[in-house]
């Protein structure tokens, strides 16, 4: 079936850090690209950074390009993906999802296996 378990969201003040985890089990997220996705109110998911499933390949979306770094350590099947995101600002609060897909992409509809999400709220 397949699991993705996100955690570490929170509250923090503008210019702060702050570490997002996620665990896939269940399935051989080992062999999948790994995501961040985030989503506020009203809006669209918005396509945050992704990784190869070696870990050897990642990609940013403009606004959070040399702030946020994607991670991921593969353990046999499962996959334990962070994000350290950096220099915080306000436009950074969402629900932050991690997700998984067999090929690589951007877009939210290329993700087959999606988490709960995890709340992050900067402050000003």
């Amino acid at each position: 079936q397949g699991d993705l378990v996100e955690s570490g969201g929170g509250l923090v003040q503008a210019g702060g850090s702050l570490r997002l985890s996620c665990t896939a089990s269940g399935r051989t997220f080992s062999t999948y690209a790994m995501a961040w996705f985030r989503q506020t109110p009203g809006k669209d998911r918005e396509f945050v950074a992704t990784i190869t499933w070696s870990g050897a390949g990642t990609y940013y979306a403009d606004s959070v390009k040399d702030r946020f770094t994607i991670l991921r350590n593969n353990d046999k099947d499962t996959v334990y993906l962070y994000l350290q995101m950096n220099n915080l600002k306000p436009e950074d609060t969402a629900v932050y999802y991690c997700a998984a897909a067999r090929g690589t992409g951007t877009m939210e509809r290329e993700f087959d296996y999606w988490g709960q999400g995890t709340q992050v709220t900067v402050s000003s």
